[in-house]
């Protein structure tokens, strides 16, 4: 767990020389554990706010943890050791509330019990986790602050399902959430098995070992006690003083020198069985980096490139599994560092130091958020794509429409909408995407159910774009990456170019006790993050497909013929 390696970085050995300096004459490590809010601002309300934002920093014991469980599953009537069969686990909840509960379920050994988390409005993603059945499922409605629209549209969504389907087969309803909102007065009444609350002094991104994660994991079977006494070796740890012994400051002056010097794309190199480690990571840091024109740009699931495929803005972390060696990765990561790329390795001895890596980049996260001169712990951009939406669907429930920006170009069912024009959507593209350079980047968002299709097709532009441009690519899938890395491609640096991808609906669902459909909500939070990132001055284009399953690979093909994909 603590064996991490930090080499001679080469031309980025100053930077972190001097992140380290900073990180002893602030004396950060110890500031950081007494809960001290100035080291990241020097206004006093805010660092108030700071303080009650650093709960995280005190695990619970294993027998707490061992505790909340065994209650979470009486009120439930489950036992996670002898699941019975039949039952399933279906977590509704964005970001913080659902990241690492999905990670835990997909790298730790659990129970043969069903876990899904959905975080999707798109109609079809509903329609595939209402297929696995009412009966027997048990729903973790999960929301800190018990507001959270996805989250309590679709919480509404499958109570009208059960109450009409009326079996009793078991599960219902289960929520995780602060003292005091309005989901836990909710969740009080008839409606729900029962409510855990969690600390309401951990914020959602750091709330990976508290309620928020542990419950959902623990309820589908992961061993959440041996998970915690993990973390705590690596917290004991991140209290040493000295940087350069304290695994999770020495991370953050990397990550710190590394914005300084300009390599401010984290590109992540995770052992396969540790790859959804990815989505985690990728939110903490971008959601507490990317702000006030700075951050972090987290580069997760891009296909591995030759060293010369590369631009000088990146900084590589290879995060190895020691059990589950993987000498591909290895190799490219040795290429990659001979080429004078900085590469961090990060040795992970078992699947259980899970835990141990979610404290050790918290800690990292808030260190480098001191080096960077931000706030780590708030995210002011999240709330301006929620704020647009809501004016849209304002407008939809005046006018019975959204209002929709005119094509620019339109050929085969594929329609494109923004400043850029040309003969065909593939030459828009081209136009828009061919003048980027390190160290912009490019970001694909698809407002689209997160199909193994769709990824692919994803995964093929990313592949073209970044071997032809030498730009780092990210893909997100919406409304997901709203309350992940849209806070960075808003408040960060001004470099991106985005591409946001919408499709018809076809078989829309209506939503409980509101006056549109989960479609109509899909729609306006794409169209409100597409006019939030222009009114920041991003560049942006939207692609609407009159047919998502076969317009995205179409418009893979049109971009692989201008960018070709091939080669590694």
């Amino acid at each position: 767990m603590l064996n991490s390696a930090f080499p001679d970085f080469g031309p980025l050995q100053a930077a972190v020389d001097a992140a380290v300096r900073r990180l002893r004459a602030a004396s950060a490590v110890e500031r950081l554990w007494r809960r001290d809010g100035t080291l990241w601002s020097g206004e006093p309300p805010v660092a108030r706010k700071i303080e009650h934002r650093l709960g995280w920093l005190e695990l619970p014991s294993p027998a707490a943890v061992g505790g909340n469980l065994q209650r979470a599953a009486e009120r439930v009537q489950l036992d996670p050791d002898r699941p019975p069969s039949g039952r399933r686990i279906v977590l509704l909840g964005m970001g913080g509330s659902s990241l690492a509960p999905e990670v835990m379920a997909q790298v730790l050994p659990r129970g043969a019990m069903p876990f899904t988390v959905l975080d999707s409005t798109a109609p079809e993603a509903i329609r595939a986790v209402e297929a696995g059945g009412l009966d027997g499922t048990l729903y973790i409605v999960s929301s800190k602050s018990g507001t959270t629209v996805e989250t309590r549209t679709l919480a509404a969504y499958f109570q009208q399902r059960v109450r009409e389907a009326a079996r009793g087969g078991g599960g219902g309803f289960l929520a995780i959430t602060d003292e005091g909102t309005s989901l836990a007065g909710e969740a009080a009444g008839s409606a729900f098995s029962g409510v855990v609350l969690n600390d309401p002094d951990i914020g959602g991104r750091y709330s990976a070992l508290s309620n928020f994660g542990l419950i959902p994991a623990g309820l589908c079977g992961v061993d959440v006690r041996r998970l915690v006494r993990q973390a705590a070796l690596m917290a004991e740890a991140c209290r040493r003083t000295e940087v350069e012994e304290n695994p999770g400051a020495m991370l953050g002056a990397v990550l710190g020198g590394a914005a300084a010097a300009g390599r401010d794309k984290v590109t992540l190199i995770l052992s396969p069985a540790l790859a959804a480690l990815g989505a985690w990571i990728e939110q903490l840091l971008a959601e507490s980096t990317g702000k006030e024109g700075r951050g972090l740009l987290p580069v997760d699931g891009e296909p591995l490139g030759a060293p010369g495929s590369y631009g000088a803005d990146r900084l590589f972390v290879r995060i190895a599994l020691d059990s589950e060696p993987d000498q591909t990765a290895e190799e490219a990561a040795d290429r990659l560092a001979r080429a004078g790329h900085p590469v961090v390795r990060l040795t992970v001895p078992d699947r259980y130091d899970l835990g141990a890596e979610f404290f050790r980049w918290e800690v990292a996260t808030a260190l480098a958020g001191f080096l960077m001169g931000i706030n780590p712990f708030d995210e002011p951009n999240v709330q301006q794509s929620k704020d647009i939406t809501a004016d849209l669907l304002t407008v939809y429930r005046r006018e019975g429409r959204l209002p929709e920006e005119a094509p620019t170009v339109e050929q085969d069912g594929i329609a494109l909408s923004g400043d850029q024009e040309g003969a065909g959507v593939g030459e828009a593209l081209d136009g828009f995407l061919r003048g980027a350079v390190p160290p912009q980047y490019v970001a694909l968002l698809a407002f689209l159910p997160r199909t193994a299709a769709a990824a692919q097709a994803l995964t093929a532009m990313r592949r073209g774009l970044r071997n032809a441009l030498k730009v780092a690519t990210t893909h997100g899938f919406g409304p997901r990456y709203l309350h992940s890395t849209g806070q960075l491609f808003k408040g960060g640096p001004g470099h991106g170019r985005f591409v946001v991808f919408t499709a018809e609906i076809g078989d829309d669902l209506p939503i409980p006790g509101v006056a549109y459909t989960f479609g109509t909500l899909l729609r306006a939070q794409a169209l409100g993050d597409v006019r939030a990132l222009r009114s920041g001055g991003r560049r942006v284009v939207r692609v609407h497909l009159r047919d998502a399953a076969t317009g995205m690979p179409a418009v893979a093909q049109m971009l692989a013929e201008r960018f070709p994909p091939a080669g590694v």
